[in-house]
């Protein structure tokens, strides 16, 4: 208990400290200054590297190994069928939601550069919601697991 609320004090205040980071330079941030552009990628490289991020990452594995099985039925269709058709559903979920993010933020992105002061707005946002993340994490008590 005393570890944990040791690691959750010092996140909490990284987070603060992030965030005051970030509030900081936004502060100091000049307006007249154009970024440089950003070398665009193809749309089969972002997605060949999309696919081999998920391939590799255990999260993804580990989520379906134990999320997924909760809801085969076992006196039903055939297991494969039934994993298939729900992680289909998952895919497609997911492709919904994420290109609702995709196309948000691509639409954000453009909003923001296309104004003097797009860049110093972001780091206030950034800054804010790290400092009320990081109050968050600290003020949050711990409770003891009963067992």
């Amino acid at each position: 208990s005393v570890a944990f609320t040791a690691v959750k004090a010092a996140g909490g205040l990284y987070l603060i400290y992030l965030g005051v980071k970030a509030l900081r330079s936004a502060r100091r941030a000049r307006t007249d200054i154009h970024l440089p552009v950003t070398v665009r990628r193809g749309s089969r490289r972002l997605f060949a590297e999309g696919f081999v991020v998920n391939l590799f990452n255990p999260k993804v594995a580990l989520f379906f190994l134990a999320f997924l099985p909760q809801f085969v039925d076992r006196d039903g269709a055939p297991l494969w069928a039934q994993t298939l058709v729900l992680g289909g559903l998952y895919v497609a979920l997911g492709l919904c939601s994420d290109s609702v993010y995709a196309l948000l933020g691509a639409r954000l992105g453009r909003w923001f550069s296309g104004r003097s002061d797009g860049w110093r707005a972001t780091r206030y946002a950034e800054g804010g919601i790290l400092v009320g993340l990081g109050v968050l994490t600290l003020a949050i008590p711990h409770r003891a697991s009963k067992g």
